[in-house]
This record gives structure tokens, sequence and C-alpha cells, in this order.
């Protein structure tokens, strides 16, 4: 299943075209704080989807029965890029335990590349609801290799996987590689074209550096 938050009007395309704009991105914490905005309206979104339970809760002046969420996610990110919508959404699953991932694109002299997991640090996620948010799905490899990754901690039952963009490649190969794992896309927008350099176009530029500053390659 694929929702795709900008298709319908709301703040949230604000905040999408502000992370877009190549002048507004300058401002290197606004394009922080839009991330994180994003990630909150993600949260808010897939709380939605959650199983809840009955609260009995006391107020000053009596008592109610409300409903909550009957268990808290595993929120799961990829180093560096997508520790600001990360943060969003812990902004909003405030109880939920986390995992964090390094991965990096590993170049050789001819361009082309291959993902490179360094560490995983999880919670063990048997029968667990994982969250997995990056800032850009662009082919798909860093995702794939780093969900394989994280099964090692063990076999979520449901995945919800968050990108501000994504392209349609990327989308398909991670749909390819778990075809069998009840997995939803939540999206901000998906742009249909990739340069040769695996870049999303229009895309919004290289998250990781507009966010944290340029990194030595």
């Amino acid at each position: 299943m694929i929702r795709v938050i900008g298709k319908n009007n709301s703040v949230f395309n604000q905040f999408m075209a502000e992370l877009r704009d190549e002048s507004i991105q300058k401002d290197r914490q606004r394009f922080r704080r839009n991330l994180e905005r994003l990630g909150e309206i993600f949260a808010y979104e897939i709380s939605k989807e959650m199983e809840y339970k009955e609260l009995e809760v006391t107020t000053p002046l009596g008592s109610l029965v409300m409903n909550v969420p009957s268990e808290q996610p595993v929120l799961a990110t990829i180093l560096r890029a997508g520790l600001p919508i990360h943060q969003g959404m812990l902004n909003y699953f405030d109880n939920a335990e986390c995992a964090f991932i390094s991965a990096y694109r590993k170049y050789s002299k001819s361009h082309e590349f291959n993902i490179k997991l360094d560490h995983i640090s999880s919670p063990d996620l048997t029968n667990r609801i994982l969250i997995i948010s990056d800032p850009m799905l662009a082919t798909g490899g860093s995702l794939t290799a780093s969900l394989k990754g994280l099964f090692e901690k063990g076999l979520p039952k449901k995945i919800h996987i968050v990108a501000a963009v994504g392209s349609e490649e990327g989308i398909n190969r991670v749909k390819r590689s778990f075809s069998l794992m009840d997995i939803t896309f939540w999206l901000g927008a998906i742009d249909a074209e990739l340069t040769v350099q695996a870049y999303i176009v229009p895309g919004l530029g290289d998250a990781g550096n507009l966010a944290f500053g340029d990194k030595d390659h």
C-alpha cells in the first residue's frame, strides 16, 4: 500500500515546497525543522492505522474512558540524513524504542556504488511495528540493505516506510525484495526520474548535506 500525503491539500505541502526550494533550503536550521515537521505529520497519519485499547483517565472533576494506542512502534532511521524526520516521529511516538542504521554508498572508480552497512543498533523486532524513515527513497538500495540488516533482530509484524520523496524505481525495488511482508509506504511525493548518479529529479538535493553540512567523501 502506498500513501502519498502531498496529494491532498494541507500545510504538509508548504513544508515540502520549502524543502525543495533551493533558496529557502540554504537555511540549514529551517531545512531540518521542515523535515522534523514532516515526521510529525507522518507519525500522526500512521497512528490512525494502529490498534487501540481503552484507558480509564481520571481528571480533576471525574473520570472517563479514552482510546489510546495499544503498543508503541520501533522507530528506525538511516544515519545521518534520517535524523530530523526521525526526531519528528519521536516527538509524537514519545515512548517508542529506536533503531539506528549506519549505511553509506561505497563508490568504485567507475562511479558505480554498493550499499555498505557499518552498524545497526536495534531492540528485538519480533512481532513489533517497525517504522523506518529516510528523507529520500531513490534506488531503494539503502533501504533494502537496512531492512535485511534489521531483520536479523527479528521479523516485525508490520512495516511502515517513510520518505519525504520517493522514486518509482526505489518503491518497486523494495516491493520486489519484500513481497511477503506487510509494508505500507508513506511518502510526501513520488518523482519519476533518477539521474545516472541515482539522485531523484526534481527531488530536493542531498538531504544529509542540506541538513548537516557537506561531508568528506
